[in-house]
């Protein structure tokens, strides 16, 4: 199995508030791995240092085998290749949907106008858009939205893609739309890194799931292990809180 990601020891503080406590675990091409737990258990901020977005105050994190952290790997390349699809979008609105997909490219990727927009296209198209490639973000609705988003995070030609809570900022009935997607994406060998409330994505589609409470790793492990069989009094109160609000849901 070949290694694409390694975090090592990984430690994040807000003043004296520490968020990520001694954190490891790798990513291998191809894997689908749920990151679950509650609100706050520092899940997002995670992959925001993954992502270079946040500092890490302490650790290592790998790519390829080298240290991204101590400068071995151009930060502006890494982050191509370790892409992000967020909560709020953070899409331009001032770009049509076509545009949002092909800047990135030709400002980062220096790629050719032509041959981006043919990209933007190509995943316009998979992700069900490409009708709406005129549109601006505000005639868009939530679940299309994040469909955008993610055909621009793809176009970016990323060997991992990181999605922080992709789903929790949609209406209900546009979830599916947004998981359709990503279920296509992980069938088709894309290597993701899913923070995620949905339970049956994690259970169903993910080949690893990883439970974070208080700033650590708990449980990482199969799903079917995590979720039939959890070896932690953490992971066992988070799963039958989640079903017991499912039933009354």
């Amino acid at each position: 199995m070949e290694e694409l990601l390694k975090v090592e020891h990984l430690v994040k503080s807000f003043g004296t508030n520490n968020v990520l406590k001694d954190i490891d675990f790798s990513v291998n091409k191809g894997d689908v791995i749920s990151i679950i737990g509650s609100s706050g258990s520092g899940k997002s901020t995670l992959l925001r240092c993954i992502n270079m977005l946040e500092d890490a105050t302490g650790g290592n994190i790998y790519f390829h085998g080298k240290n991204v952290l101590k400068g071995e790997v151009n930060e502006d390349n890494y982050r191509t290749k370790v892409g992000m699809v967020f909560q709020s979008f953070n899409l331009f609105n001032n770009l049509d949907v076509l545009e949002n997909c092909i800047v990135g490219q030709t400002c980062v990727l220096k790629r050719k106008k032509d041959e981006a927009k043919q990209i933007a296209l190509e995943y316009l198209s998979k992700v069900g858009m490409s009708q709406y490639i005129n549109a601006k973000p505000r005639q868009l609705s939530g679940g299309q939205k994040q469909r955008v988003a993610i055909a621009r995070a793809l176009a970016m030609s990323p060997e991992i893609l990181l999605f922080d809570e992709p789903t929790s900022a949609l209406d209900p009935e546009m979830v599916g739309e947004v998981l359709d997607v990503m279920k296509t994406l992980a069938s088709s060998g894309m290597t993701m890194l899913v923070v995620t409330h949905e339970m049956a994505f994690a259970r169903d589609v993910s080949n690893r799931v990883i439970f974070m409470a208080d700033g650590r790793i708990e449980e990482d492990g199969k799903p079917m292990d995590v979720f039939n069989n959890p070896k932690k009094e953490r992971t066992k109160e988070f799963l039958s809180r989640f079903l017991s609000d499912k039933k009354q849901a």
